[in-house]
């Protein structure tokens, strides 16, 4: 199994936390948000990662570089990373999908637990890692379900048609893995293609009527990092430091 992580974004939303770091490098912990999720990684046994990186990639490299444990990682830089969102991305790194592969949000933090559920999960061609919550807002990546299989995928649910949302984790195994890249393929190749999310591609398969299984961690830890409110939540759920305080007092 390999993880792929889409790290290509500045995060503008967590400005000026990252007027020179991508989010990715922000301090959580002793660590940062992409070394603490390469942790995690290695703890559960995936042994490489595939890291797609854009804004001030030489920084996410560095920080790859100086690591002396964890998950052989391959960095792919995105050049198209300040026009495409991050459909563009996975398009990037569709060589690393030859073998069964996680997909995972570079803003997403969760807990080693997340990651066992996730990888003991029975073999199913893709599967979305989802949570469930009494109310959710404008940003969840809100799905609909039907005996947990995943119908649709998008910000825009409506209340009645949410019944629960994506955390920023996907798995796919076996025929998943062409079903998800020639998806990809098709997408790209249309004229809003690079403008598109990646899980516009989970929703058009799952609309077309592909199996989309999900994986329930209702109850779990795990955070988004958007904006300065998301990264105090992160600091306090997965460590915070004198580095990431000493960032956080510039607000």
């Amino acid at each position: 199994m390999r993880a792929i992580i889409l790290s290509a974004g500045r995060g503008s939303r967590l400005l000026p936390l990252t007027t020179d770091l991508p989010k990715c490098l922000l301090p959580v912990g002793l660590t940062t948000v992409l070394g603490l999720q390469l942790d995690t990684l290695f703890q559960a046994g995936i042994k490489q990662a595939t890291v797609v990186t854009g804004f001030n990639e030489h920084l996410v490299r560095a920080e790859i570089d100086k690591r002396q444990t964890g998950p052989k990682v391959d960095v792919l830089y995105n050049p198209f990373f300040q026009v495409a969102d991050n459909l563009a991305s996975c398009w990037m790194a569709r060589e690393s999908m030859n073998e069964d592969f996680l997909i995972i949000n570079g803003d997403t933090l969760f807990s080693p637990a997340i990651l066992d559920e996730v990888l003991n999960a029975s073999a199913k061609d893709i599967t979305v890692t989802i949570d469930q919550k009494s109310h959710y807002d404008g940003d969840d990546m809100k799905v609909t379900l039907s005996d947990g299989l995943l119908l649709s995928i998008s910000k825009t649910l409506t209340p009645r048609a949410t019944q629960g949302e994506s955390i920023g984790m996907l798995r796919f195994m076996n025929g998943g893995r062409d079903i998800f890249k020639n998806e990809l393929e098709r997408l790209m190749k249309l004229e809003d293609g690079t403008k598109s999310w990646y899980l516009s591609a989970i929703d058009g398969l799952a609309k077309s009527g592909q199996r989309i299984d999900t994986t329930n961690i209702k109850g779990s830890t795990w955070a988004e990092l958007d904006t300065p409110e998301d990264y105090e939540i992160c600091r306090r759920l997965f460590g915070d430091s004198d580095m990431a305080r000493k960032r956080f007092s510039i607000v």
